[in-house]
């Protein structure tokens, strides 16, 4: 009897980093030299976008820190600090910054939420984009004015994200420009409020 194991099964995640440590080693011991050129640059692109893949998962599993309390059981003050500290992150307020936006959330009922910007989200997971295209994007919707209705914003959101996939940062942000321009062409929509939420302007 053959035994079938459904695909949404739990997966051990111990023993997937360790062999993500096994692979990693293997990789760095790999010769290049033999490869052709084709061959070189499929392996280097695949490797960065194996990275983003990586990354998309260690923002996941920072929500899973907070939930289970982790911050407070190993004595430091906030997530942040145990971001710095433990998991040894350089620059964890920009992380959590990008956490709380492509990452999926649990509600009270124990349901997932889906993520802020699920079209961003979706790219970062399959590795189509990395964490500074990520910050790109967010930048520039962080400046939509809040008084643009909400289906515009998505559309924006969709339309970044897809330019993304393809574009530099610098990119992005003349894109995104571009962008704003057309939605707010006079500047009348941007009040205070909009000016304090965002994200570039926190300390």
């Amino acid at each position: 009897m053959t035994e079938t194991t459904s695909v949404d099964a739990p997966c051990d995640a111990v023993a997937i980093v360790d062999e993500i440590h096994r692979l990693c080693a293997a990789l760095q011991r790999a010769e290049l030299s033999t490869l052709t050129d084709a061959q070189v640059e499929y392996v280097a692109a695949e490797t960065e976008r194996a990275r983003n893949r990586l990354a998309f998962a260690g923002d996941q599993q920072v929500v899973e820190v907070a939930a289970r309390d982790l911050p407070r059981k190993t004595g430091r003050r906030n997530i942040l600090a145990y971001m710095h500290d433990v998991l040894r992150m350089t620059r964890p307020g920009r992380r959590r910054t990008r956490v709380q936006a492509i990452a999926t959330f649990i509600d009270l009922t124990g349901q997932p939420l889906e993520p802020e910007l699920p079209t961003l989200a979706a790219a970062f997971a399959d590795g189509r984009v990395g964490p500074d295209h990520v910050h790109a994007v967010m930048d520039v919707l962080d400046q939509i004015p809040a008084a643009i209705a909400h289906d515009v914003t998505a559309a924006a959101e969709r339309t970044m994200a897809e330019y993304a996939t393809w574009m530099t940062p610098p990119e992005i942000e003349r894109a995104g420009a571009r962008l704003l321009a057309h939605l707010d062409p006079d500047g009348v929509l941007t009040d205070l409020e909009d000016r304090r939420r965002r994200r570039k302007l926190w300390i």
